[in-house]
């Protein structure tokens, strides 16, 4: 009689707890693979490539001037044509273009950093909205990128916040 009480109490418990019980599903998505075959990534990247290539005949510019005016120095001594105030001036001179020409490098670097996440937010947004439209219809709580570990989808329900602090 007592294993009949025990039994039905734990029936009753489990029928009750079953709601809030239900199974989280998980799902995982490779999103370097998908970024691979989007056509948008492709244009996304020839476009980056241009503006490469332009920041880069500036750059071959810069350094060709420079190169230049080291030649005409070197010449010109050669021909003991510099007096040594002219010499030193144009030393200074092709100091700072060197210096110029580092300074474009570091900003070249930067440009191209700024360029590619400002081609590439829009095709991340789309993935993105697209990750959470099929999360949405399928019922996923959780939605994991396998190409870098993170997670790309968190059902707002899932988040135990409140609880964990009045565990506090």
């Amino acid at each position: 009689m007592m294993k009949f009480v025990k039994l039905s109490l734990l029936l009753v418990a489990m029928v009750w707890m079953a709601p809030q019980m239900e199974a989280q599903t998980f799902a995982c998505v490779n999103s370097a693979a998908i970024l691979a075959e989007m056509p948008e990534v492709e244009q996304m990247q020839s476009n980056l490539q241009a503006f490469q290539q332009q920041l880069q005949k500036m750059g071959q510019q810069m350094v060709q001037e420079y190169q230049a005016q080291e030649q005409d120095a070197i010449q010109k001594e050669q021909a003991g044509q510099l007096a040594p105030a002219e010499k030193q001036r144009i030393l200074e001179q092709l100091q700072t273009k060197q210096e110029e020409i580092m300074a474009f490098e570091q900003e070249m670097q930067q440009k191209m950093v700024q360029k590619e996440q400002e081609l590439l937010q829009p095709i991340l947004d789309r993935v993105n909205t697209a990750i959470s439209a099929v999360a949405e219809e399928k019922g996923y709580a959780y939605i994991f990128d396998l190409s870098s570990g993170a997670i790309l989808y968190v059902d707002e329900s899932a988040v135990v916040n409140d609880l964990v602090k009045a565990k506090l």
